[in-house]
């Protein structure tokens, strides 16, 4: 049987691992050809580029740094030149750093960098080949961090997640007329890779945090997130944009829902 996404050509940046990886692959099997996008894990992308070829999918690894926007157009082209169209963009690489407005504020022009400046550069791009296509998806990875969760020490990082959903909105607004969708998804906490690089202590704070202010009592999986980008890259979803959607297990501890 054909897939929800059968034909369609994606582009998933930050996909050697985590939530990009489950997207890569989900998409596959859904029967995209699948751009897996990398800047310093060229061995993961293609491990995930050879788990999607083993199960008859179609997929190139491309490292490119999404803060430079050379690099962005080179991603964009090189999709285009492989599989001749450009379907879907999921923004999903970024940058966890910890800190604070008492830290140095070079934490939060590298994570706007990269967070921030990377959607803008893929998605400025992107849209072009969008735009003469009359059709596209672009999907972003956000978090309820930009929405104003009571996590300690991500006040820079909850900035550039911020960025994001008023950005998603905007390109809505410019994007929509020709027949481009974008929208966002505002994972909680997620088992990733950037969850098991921090220390024991950290993820043990973390869970804990998840556990007791989410209504479902557990921690996200990629998996969990992968099938609602999917869903949003899908044409079941064409009347949806400029929407962020949580998926975060009912989180409970927003500072204020005020604004």
């Amino acid at each position: 049987m054909p897939g929800i996404l059968d034909g369609k050509v994606a582009i998933v940046t930050g996909s050697s691992r985590g939530i990009g990886r489950a997207t890569a692959l989900r998409f596959a099997r859904e029967g995209a050809k699948v751009v897996c996008n990398y800047v310093a894990h060229g061995d993961k992308a293609e491990e995930v580029v050879d788990q999607i070829r083993s199960f008859g999918g179609e997929a190139i690894a491309i490292k490119a740094d999404v803060a430079s926007r050379d690099d962005a157009r080179r991603l964009v082209e090189t999709t285009v030149d492989n599989f001749g169209r450009l379907d879907i963009l999921v923004n999903n690489a970024g940058i966890l750093i910890r800190g604070g407005i008492f830290d140095d504020v070079s934490i939060l022009e590298r994570l706007m960098d990269v967070n921030v400046k990377g959607i803008i550069n893929c998605s400025s791009i992107a849209a072009k080949v969008m735009m003469k296509q009359k059709s596209g998806r672009i999907i972003n990875v956000s978090s309820i961090a930009g929405m104003g969760t009571s996590a300690r020490n991500t006040t820079y990082y909850a900035i550039s997640k911020a960025a994001v959903i008023i950005l998603t909105k905007r390109l809505a607004l410019e994007l929509g007329e020709y027949g481009i969708t974008v929208n966002a998804v505002a994972p909680g906490l997620i088992i990733t890779d950037m969850f098991e690089s921090l220390s024991p202590e950290e993820r043990e704070n973390m869970l804990k945090l998840a556990i007791e202010k989410s209504m479902l009592r557990r921690a996200g999986s990629p998996e969990d997130v992968a099938s609602l980008i999917t869903y949003l890259a899908s044409d079941e979803a064409g009347f949806i944009t400029g929407q962020i959607i949580t998926i975060d297990g009912g989180r409970i501890d927003f500072l204020s829902r005020s604004g």
